[in-house]
Formats: structure tokens, sequence, C-alpha cells
């Protein structure tokens, strides 16, 4: 089959489609079929569901996907940046078909192998020395709600404190904890969360004119709520290690550190969210590691920023099978040695879902995968989006690590005036809409999200794949702008 990328005009620099593109056979009325089916039973979350027009994936390989009529789209999301790795990888698939064949579910209160080799490679892993104990879940916002409950219980207090430009999950905690418009309608006030503002300079709520400028006033804000919160009300902070979603807004050197000595002043766990930012997406193993080196990637010292806990998921496993956890340090462990822990999930630890986390993190050391990302970000996107940057005039800022990147899309250069305003719908929306309409009519599946557009493919994505993807980007940026 040929492919239906639609061919680049005369004047465009696109290169030409990768070699690695792949060619599926169409099944126009497989996909027909399950479009129907989706539209008249499937309840999609955050839609409004008459107007959803939804994707429909065919099938999958590396870093491409391909819909009913055989067209590939190079994915530049990686879903909800989780495919890590991409899709299909044959010892991920194979590990997940041997354990099937072996045991497929277990309850969690046995021991199974799969599960305690998870936990060994993701304590080996971890961000420090102090961690010595996982405790699984099934995803990202229910190992939220496990972390806070922990620390709560640790420090017998209530409050949490979380940033705002931050998204944490949608259970109830979690969803609380966020700081975009999505805890608009679930938020009732009731779960003990403030809201604080972290670092940004591009967006400074400091007045700030430099990094080391806004560190020491975010640290500054910081602390001053948690004296005017009263501190032995303080269980926790919750913090993105680099905000995803939200914007993908790089701490400055010093600021993790910073809240790593106010926890410790005031008796607070730090809870690293890693649940995007980890397993390789930012160039380390958890982008909490950046806390301890300056702006150029060079280790400030020999001593580490370690969080009391971590939340996992999404890129434990390439998201294969559904899985996300907790990394418990040694001390908030010794809270539960002797005492109950009040929680559990039928599907704790789930059998095929660690076999699937083991055998991608042996293939994430065994292929170099978070040393590729790194040099991802440094050698190919660093480079190309600031390029970008500095040809188009939507584009205010760059910023990222690894496979990590947002692009700030405005209206004027000089006044940062966003391209679309705060939590826009309907016609004030429509130049973003017309974006991902744009990235998509030339095959690429984009990750919007507000005024930004963020490239998060897999870490082990090749850099012709990674090169064309930034092609059509630009196209599509260039498109957006003549209608302006």
């Amino acid at each position: 089959m040929t492919s239906t990328v639609p061919a680049p005009s005369a004047a465009s620099t696109r290169p030409p489609l990768p070699s690695t593109a792949p060619t599926p056979t169409p099944d126009p009325a497989g996909s027909a079929r399950a479009y129907d089916l989706d539209r008249a039973h499937v309840f999609h979350s955050w839609s409004a569901q008459a107007a959803l027009k939804p994707f429909v994936a065919a099938g999958a390989e590396g870093s491409w996907v391909w819909d009913g009529e055989g067209r590939p789209f190079l994915d530049f999301s990686s879903q909800l940046v989780f495919t890590n790795i991409g899709f299909q990888h044959p010892k991920v698939v194979a590990a997940i078909q041997d354990q099937a064949a072996k045991l497929c579910t277990i309850a969690p209160q046995h021991v199974n192998d799969a599960r305690s080799e998870a936990a060994r490679l993701i304590v080996e892993r971890a961000p420090g020395a102090s961690f010595s104990h996982v405790f699984f879940t099934n995803g990202g916002a229910d190992a939220i709600e496990n972390a806070v409950r922990m620390a709560r219980l640790h420090t017998g207090r209530r409050k949490v404190l979380a940033r705002y430009r931050s998204y944490h999950g949608n259970t109830t905690t979690a969803i609380n904890l966020t700081g975009d418009p999505r805890r608009w309608p679930n938020d009732y006030g009731a779960e003990g969360v403030v809201h604080f503002f972290g670092p940004f300079l591009y967006r400074s709520h400091f007045h700030a004119t430099t990094e080391a400028e806004e560190c020491a006033r975010a640290l500054e804000h910081l602390e001053q709520t948690i004296v005017l919160e009263g501190a032995s009300t303080i269980a926790a902070i919750v913090l993105e290690s680099i905000p995803g979603t939200a914007g993908i807004m790089i701490p400055p050197p010093g600021y993790l550190r910073g809240v790593r000595e106010l926890c410790d002043k005031y008796g607070i766990l730090w809870i690293a969210d890693e649940v995007m930012s980890g397993f390789g997406r930012a160039g380390r193993w958890f982008a909490c590691e950046l806390g301890d080196e300056d702006g150029a990637g060079n280790r400030v010292d020999d001593t580490r920023t370690e969080p009391d806990l971590v939340t996992f998921a999404k890129g434990v496993n390439s998201g294969y099978v559904p899985l996300g956890g907790v990394i418990v340090s040694e001390k908030v462990y010794e809270t539960f040695s002797n005492r109950v822990f009040p929680g559990g999930l039928t599907y704790s630890g789930h059998p095929l879902a660690c076999a699937a986390a083991v055998a991608t993190i042996n293939v994430m050391a065994d292929e170099g995968v978070v040393e590729n990302a790194d040099r991802l970000g440094r050698e190919i996107f660093g480079p190309a989006l600031a390029d970008l940057q500095a040809r188009h005039e939507i584009v205010g800022e760059v910023r990222g690590s690894g496979a990590f990147w947002a692009l700030e899309l405005v209206r004027d250069k000089a006044t940062r005036t966003p391209l679309v305003p705060f939590n826009a719908a309907g016609e004030a929306n429509a130049p973003i809409l017309a974006l991902g309409a744009a990235c998509k009519e030339r095959g690429l599946l984009p990750f919007i999200n507000g005024s930004r557009t963020h490239v998060v493919p897999a870490l082990n994505i090749t850099d012709d794949e990674a090169r064309y993807g930034l092609a059509l980007l630009d196209e599509a940026l260039t498109a957006v702008e003549g209608t302006l």
C-alpha cells in the first residue's frame, strides 16, 4: 500500500517519509463498524459526547498509528504521554504473552514473581537511596490518592499543598490537587487542598526577570503559604517534578532543593508526581533528578535531593497494561511496619501489568532509551524547536528536556498574549482547533492543551522520524499563522 500522507508542496522543506513508516492493509469496513459502535455505546472522558468525532486507531507500531484507510500518522503525543518505548515493542509483547500463559491474575495478598521483580527494578532506579518499597496501583490518579493517604497518616496532618498549573488525576483528591480548569466542576473545597504559584518565568507571578529571581521569589511565596496556612496542619507538598499537561515548565535550578529544605524545616513530606515525567521522559529515569543540576545539566554537588514519596504510572510499562504506584521511602514505610495501611486495590501489582513493567524497564536499560531521550533533547528537539521559535511569530517560548517539550503559542511575542484565552471554548478556541486539524491533515498526531502544543514522542523515536514530525509541525504552524 502507498502512504496517503499528503506530498510536500514544491516550496516545502519537508524531508521524505521515513523508511520506518508502516504500510498497513486498509480495513475501512472494520473501522467503520468500530466507529459506529463507539458512538452508539462508549462514553468518552473530558468530552461533550454529541460533538465527538474520535480518531479510529486500526493499529500501531513503533512511533506510528494508522487509521482504517491504512493512513499512517506519526505520534508526537505518545498518546497521553505514556508510550515511552513506542507501540508493540516485541520484547514487551512477548513478556505479556509469556505471563498470560503462566499466570494471568492473582489477588494482591499473594506473591507473584512479576510483581516482585518489578518492585526491585523500580526501587533500584528510584531517585535516592532512601527508597525501599513500592505500593502498586492501577494508574497515576490512584497513586496520588494513596501517596496523600500515606502522608496524612504518617504526619497526622490533613492539608496538602499543590501548585496552580498542574494536573494530578481524576479521582477525588487528585482532581482537587489539580491546578487547571478541570478541577473547577469537581472541587467543593472539602479535600484540605491549598494551591500556590510555582515558578514559571515566561508568565511570572513574581515580577521576576531572571531564573534566579523566579526561583527565590517562588520559594519565598511557598514558605509564606506554609506559614499562613499553619505548618503544623500541612501533611505534604505535591509537585509534578516537571508539570506535564499544564505546560512542561522546567523548575529553575535550586527550586526543588529549596522545596526539600522547606519540607525538612516544617516537617512536611514532599510527594514527587512523576506519573508523566518519570521513566526517561525528561532524559533521566526520574525528572526530579534534574533538581540536582544547574541549567547546563551539570550536577551541583554530590548530594541528592530526594522526595519522600514518588508516584509513577504511564512510562513504567509504556502503557501496555494499566499500572501505577508509589515508591515509598524507608521513613514512611516504617510508619506502617506495625500499623495497618488502610488502602488497597483488587488489581494491585497485576501480573500482566508487572510483567510488562519488567520487560519495559529492561528494554530501556538494554537499549539506552533514557540516554537516547537526553540526546534527542540536546541534539534534535532543542535546536529544531528553537529554530521554529525564531521563524514563527506565534511561537512565544520553547522549553523542555529530553523528549518532553512545549511550544507556548501567542498572538504577539512582545505582549505574550496567549493564542487563545485561558480555558477557551467555541470560537475563541478556533486557532488551536485549526492547529490540531492542520497537524492531522499532514499525518501528525499532536498533543495540544490550552495555548500550547507539546512535542512528546516515544523516547526511541528515530532521528529521521523526529525531523519528519518537526517538519510537519512547521507546516501546521505556518498554516495557522496564515489565518490570524
